[in-house]
């Protein structure tokens, strides 16, 4: 067993892990984050998406220990404490970004590295920053609406112009 340490959704955790464990079980298992879903174990469908000290990554291709002394942001923790949701959640949600909701939390949460990286992303921008997460349901269409709603609603509250 090792020893880790890190925040997770603001909270600092300290537990022992086996060290060929991946962060996305970790989470799920002994955090109790759900919302981390575990879609293939490959890092092919982006299911798993997480944010690791700010940058988006799959977590079923990253073991705990990596993440040693690190911050994790999982989709539960996106939303505010009042339970108020994410603008790019509520963006999913108006814009009926999700289906089954299998990708969902990892979609939102690639869709808000992507935003946080290019503010006003273009369709091919956000077609090519999402390229790594896989869905079945939608077609991507509502999903590419969704991004595209929430970075208007963004640039909106900050006064900047939005490109299309």
């Amino acid at each position: 067993m090792t020893r880790i340490r890190l925040t997770v959704d603001g909270h600092k955790v300290s537990d022992d892990v086996e060290p060929r464990t991946l962060l996305v079980h970790y989470l799920r298992e002994q955090l109790g984050k759900t919302g981390t879903v575990v879609g293939c174990d490959t890092s092919s469908c982006g299911a798993c998406t997480v944010h690791l000290d700010g940058t988006s990554v799959k977590s079923c291709n990253v073991l705990a220990v990596q993440a040693d002394g690190s911050e994790v942001t999982t989709i539960e923790g996106l939303a505010a404490d009042d339970g108020t949701l994410h603008p790019v959640q509520e963006a999913f949600r108006e814009c009926h970004g999700l289906q089954c909701g299998f990708c969902t939390p990892g979609m939102i949460m690639q869709s808000v590295a992507l935003l946080a990286e290019n503010p006003s992303p273009s369709e091919e921008a956000i077609r090519l920053g999402l390229e790594g997460n896989l869905c079945r349901c939608t077609g991507y269409h509502n999903i590419v609406r969704a991004v595209q709603h929430a970075a208007g609603a963004s640039a909106a509250a900050t006064g900047e112009e939005v490109t299309a």
